[in-house]
């Protein structure tokens, strides 16, 4: 079996990172939110994994309660390091979870839990094969992050009935599988039910979505979207620009003069960048949302602080040091991990999706450890705070959207930017309790 490797990442001070757009877009777009890093504020300069107190491990991540007995196979598939993407942190913060569980949460039903590895390398048949491996290892359940090829792996797992839980996925029939699938966050809030849940908020009577015009960003809008807004009674334009659109002025200015109350941008920073600068030199006034790799380290250069400012941007976990959820994986980093950057959007997905596993398991029967019990456990847990995303609740009944019975999680956290493009606080919207 594939093990991950250990190579670091950094960078200088907490900004919305960005990866070119081709490679965003190529992905589900729920993969993609993931994909970009998380939204962190300050001007913290040191994001290796962060030290621990002794009174940090007490007060946060609990009083020693060691597993005992025969150990519990647990699958963990990541992409590993491959030429358009590093997520080898994220079997570093899979290590550390499993560390603190088993030490300190009691395993899982009483016992140790096994993490069983593999790496797809970002190939596709790769995949497939580490799907198989899990089979054949007997796992009793898999965790992965936000994939950039989900299926392959998936299929085999599901045709084995082994549960699978997810960061982020977006693929249709993972989505529509009430059976062995669950995903940790709603793979249409942060580009659909966001703008959605702001024109609600500003009573605006018209959203506008600028989109990078390639089928993977704009077909969301061309289907989900539409029904939805329809639904609300809220006003639709899609916006689709070519890609090698510099000059966004004439969408601009119909933008500023149709009513638009909410404009919506979706690309990479070169596109975004072109589409807020033009709004700002129309004079827009309206609320303005975009997505975290939208934003990279020239846009605030390119762009007027005061358009800037205000700005909503969906987040994937709160990056304050007050912050309960955050405090939790700074201290599960910090005193079971190594090489962990805290900032890092990867890391905190697999945070949510290992740590979320774990949390949703609480009080399993040891005899209960089987794909079969597991399944059955997850479908029956009540409502849960998410973790790494505070604010926010899971629960994976099928009911969170009755369309998506996969889905565990309804709606997510946004963060308002400053006058320099950076994130100040965070909150939940579109939460509402899922039924049991």
């Amino acid at each position: 079996m594939q093990r991950l490797g250990t190579s670091r990442i950094g960078m200088p001070r907490r900004r919305l990172r960005h990866r070119p757009v081709a490679a965003l877009l190529a992905l589900p777009l729920a993969a993609v939110t993931f994909l970009a890093a998380g939204c962190g504020g300050g001007d913290r300069t040191d994001t290796a994994t962060p030290q621990a107190t002794a009174s940090t491990a007490t007060d946060v991540l609990g009083a020693a309660n060691p597993a005992k007995g025969q150990p519990i196979k647990i699958g963990m598939i990541s992409d590993g390091k491959y030429a358009a993407s590093d997520a080898t942190v994220e079997g570093r913060v899979a290590d550390a979870v499993v560390k603190w569980v088993n030490e300190r949460r009691g395993g899982l039903g009483g016992r140790p839990i096994q993490l069983v590895t593999c790496e797809t390398l970002g190939d596709p048949a790769k995949a497939t094969d580490c799907g198989n491996r899990m089979v054949e290892q007997n796992v009793a359940a898999v965790v992965l992050g936000g994939p950039a090829f989900p299926q392959p792996s998936w299929k085999p797992l599901h045709d084995a009935h082994i549960p699978t839980t997810y960061y982020a996925a977006s693929l249709d029939d993972m989505l529509a599988d009430p059976d062995s699938t669950f995903i940790f966050s709603d793979p249409v809030f942060s580009v659909v039910r966001l703008p959605l849940d702001l024109a609600k908020e500003k009573k605006a009577k018209k959203i506008s979505a600028i989109v990078i015009d390639i089928p993977a960003a704009v077909s969301i809008y061309q289907n989900q979207a539409r029904s939805l807004y329809a639904a609300a009674g809220i006003d639709f334009e899609l916006v689709p620009v070519p890609p090698d659109q510099a000059d966004m002025t004439p969408q601009a200015q119909r933008i500023a003069t149709d009513g638009t109350g909410v404009v919506f941008v979706i690309g990479g920073e070169p596109f975004c960048t072109a589409a807020f600068r033009a709004l700002s030199q129309v004079g827009y006034a309206g609320t303005t949302a975009s997505i975290p790799q939208c934003l990279g380290e020239n846009t605030s250069k390119a762009v007027p602080g005061s358009f800037l400012k205000g700005m909503t941007i969906s987040a994937q976990a709160p990056a304050d040091k007050n912050d309960r959820s955050y405090q939790l994986f700074t201290a599960v980093a910090a005193t079971y991990g190594h090489d962990i950057d805290i900032t890092n959007g990867v890391a905190i997905g697999m945070f949510t999706s290992m740590a979320g596993f774990r949390e949703a398991l609480e009080g399993i029967a040891p005899t209960d450890l089987t794909p079969a019990g597991i399944i059955a456990a997850l479908r029956k847990m009540p409502e849960k705070p998410l973790p790494g995303a505070d604010g926010v609740k899971f629960r994976c009944n099928g009911k969170a959207n009755p369309s998506t019975p996969a889905v565990c999680v309804r709606g997510g956290l946004i963060t308002v930017l400053d006058d320099k493009g950076q994130p100040t606080t965070y909150k939940p919207i579109g939460q509402s309790p899922i039924e049991g």
